[in-house]
């Protein structure tokens, strides 16, 4: 059997909140060294830029091509810096992975409205941002495929009302660009990740939390950024050439799963 091409072999890509929050492998971290073990050339960007770097060791240790740039992602003109740097590093843009993002728990009666523009900025408006100076670089080259990491929350309640809503937010984003964009060879797909288990979130989650969120799964098993990340290289590459506009749910499935019809087997 003939050894397997490189899925992204060619092809050049960013990936944004390319640094993990602490010790782990978070979902962009995941996702940028996928990249590129499967052959892609890789702009790391974070805000925090010993995170990216950190990421760049794991690539380049590998053999892998990557290199890092610091940019907040809610300013235009960082976004702009950011694209023009791939295509000046690397000659092309073929990929953007948007997988910068926070939460808070308030509700509606509790949340301030700084905090509210805040996070909307972060979550969703950096998603506009970095795809308006994307898809022309794209164009150029004959089209690409733009990666939005949503979440099942933007679906169904959540504990984080402003999470909900901005999640809720990027699907219809990645819808309305997937139809504006389609004809320019440009595809836009979104994945909703469950309660995987990242440094975003371990400080916070027990033993017996960590079991209870594997538990509301179909599968009954943890997620991780891996699995992520894996979703993400499928939307990247050519085997995902006719999937455009598509939410792709990563979640063990917990979105599926009635409580009333469905109990452990333990």
């Amino acid at each position: 059997m003939p050894e397997r091409k490189p899925r992204l072999e060619g092809k050049v890509a960013i990936v944004t909140g390319a640094g993990s929050r602490g010790e782990g492998v978070g979902n962009g971290k995941a996702t940028a060294i996928l990249f590129a073990r499967e052959g892609a050339k890789v702009l790391l960007v974070d805000l925090e830029i010993d995170r990216a770097e950190e990421t760049l060791a794991e690539i380049t240790a590998e053999g892998g091509v990557a290199s890092t740039f610091q940019a907040d992602v809610t300013q235009d003109e960082d976004c702009r810096a950011l694209v023009k740097a791939a295509v000046e590093r690397y000659g092309r843009l073929d990929i953007l992975d948007n997988n910068v993002g926070n939460s808070h728990r308030e509700t509606v009666t509790e949340i301030e409205p700084e905090t509210w523009d805040s996070l909307m900025d972060l979550n969703l408006k950096s998603m506009m941002l970095t795809s308006r100076h994307a898809i022309p670089r794209m164009v150029e080259t004959g089209g690409g495929s733009i990666v939005n990491i949503a979440s099942i929350a933007g679906v169904r309640a959540s504990k984080s009302m402003a999470y909900t809503a901005s999640k809720a937010g990027v699907i219809g984003l990645t819808i309305a660009m997937a139809a504006d964009h389609g004809r320019q060879g440009i595809r836009v797909n979104a994945i909703a990740p469950g309660a995987v288990y990242t440094p975003m979130v371990a400080w916070r989650l027990s033993d017996e939390m960590r079991a209870h969120r594997k538990n509301t799964t179909m599968l009954g098993i943890e997620g991780t950024s891996w699995d992520v990340g894996w979703a993400a290289v499928y939307l990247a590459s050519d085997e995902s050439r006719w999937v455009t506009g598509s939410v792709l749910t990563v979640d063990g499935g917990a979105t599926m799963r009635s409580p009333h019809a469905y109990r452990d087997e333990d």
